[in-house]
């Protein structure tokens, strides 16, 4: 089978982490991977961890951060194939947890740059290989902490969390994923966070110093769930592994 023949996926961040676990489980179904990794050397590392379990797989050095690298990921994976079925955009980074009072427009930047301008950045480079597949899917790998219902719940453990960052960051990513999906219909676009809102936990990652009650796999539910959905599946919602979450 050929990789214009297998269902392809391209995941950001996908060296480690619930990137790779996603990585992982959709190779296993016989998917054709591009695994997308900022550190070239991890990367291709996991790439070959992959390629030895039996996953057809292809590291791509992408910082989302650089428009640079982003086009040339871009034009690398259009080397392989000629669409693209699944785009993940799981590349994120978590800030420094920084007090309102002390927030700077500069730690805001640093992190938007990775967890808003990054989706964008490389959706916009990767649209023309979407709209050559069949039934394309985005999957933005967001966070309960990106939802105003949660982050004003006062029950929530995120909502005791006083930082600007990442939670205005991944509200913003919600609301980008919602205007994609109103202007693009074709492609399914939707957002996801790793974790059980109703249950107040989430994935054990790096990210979180591996708090979280669920398994990295787990975490990957939500994930999978939404890059494997049929073309009648949904488009615009936010979702956890238990269904969908309030914005």
């Amino acid at each position: 089978m050929t990789n214009t023949e297998r269902t392809t996926a391209l995941i950001t961040g996908a060296n480690k982490g619930l990137g790779l676990e996603a990585a992982r489980r959709l190779g296993a179904l016989g998917w054709t991977i591009f695994l997308g990794s900022r550190d070239e050397g991890r990367g291709k590392a996991a790439a070959a961890r992959l390629a030895d379990a039996g996953i057809d797989v292809i590291m791509v050095p992408l910082d989302v951060t650089s428009d640079a690298s982003v086009t040339e990921a871009a034009r690398l994976v259009g080397e392989h194939t000629g669409h693209l079925d699944v785009l993940i955009n799981n590349a994120g980074a978590p800030g420094n947890a920084v007090p309102p009072a002390d927030a700077t427009a500069d730690e805001i930047h640093a992190v938007y740059d990775t967890n808003v301008y990054g989706p964008i950045r490389v959706t916009h480079a990767f649209l023309p290989l979407l709209q050559a597949a069949e039934h394309p899917r985005v999957v933005m790998v967001s966070s309960a902490a990106g939802s105003f219902a949660v982050v004003t719940d006062p029950d929530q453990p995120v909502s005791k969390l006083h930082e600007l960052a990442y939670s205005s960051s991944k509200a913003a990513l919600n609301m980008i994923t919602v205007r994609y999906a109103q202007a693009l219909p074709r492609i399914r676009f939707n957002a996801v966070t790793p974790g059980e809102t109703a249950n107040h936990t989430f994935a054990a990652t790096d990210m979180n110093h591996h708090t979280g009650r669920l398994t990295v796999t787990e975490g990957t539910d939500s994930i999978v769930e939404l890059a494997t959905a049929g073309s009648d599946g949904p488009t615009g919602v936010f979702v956890d592994r238990l269904g969908p979450i309030a914005w």
